[in-house]
Formats: structure tokens, C-alpha cells, sequence
């Protein structure tokens, strides 16, 4: 471990929430409900809400755009 106290320790987020997902992807609301839900492989839902696993959209990302 690092010599950095924890409270100091930046910790990335591994599952997005629909806001998240706008601001990461740059899009909007309904674009952003519309791919987390979709058969992309990266939507994960917990109890009644939608969430982006980070690392499979990133991979989704990089499949989509090349």
C-alpha cells in the first residue's frame, strides 16, 4: 500500500449511474437510459435502478468506435 493517508486516496467509481454515464459519454438522459438498458453487455440494474459497469463499456466503447 502507499504511503497516502485514505481519506486522500482517490477511488474510481466501477458502475456509473445514469447521470455519471451522461457526463462520461456526453450524452443525454434518454440516450444515456436507452444504452445502459440495451443488450450491450455493460447495464447492470440493483433493485430498480440502472447502473453502467465502467470497464465493459469502456471495452463496448472501444468495439463500437474503432
Amino acid at each position: 500500500m502507499s504511503n497516502v493517508p485514505v481519506r486522500e486516496r482517490k477511488i474510481e467509481k466501477q458502475l456509473l449511474n445514469i447521470k455519471g454515464l451522461c457526463l462520461y459519454l456526453g450524452v443525454g438522459q434518454t440516450k444515456a437510459r436507452e444504452l445502459i438498458r440495451g443488450n450491450n453487455g455493460f447495464g447492470v440494474q440493483i433493485g430498480n435502478r440502472w447502473y453502467a459497469n465502467k470497464k465493459e463499456l469502456d471495452r463496448w466503447l472501444e468495439k463500437n468506435t474503432a
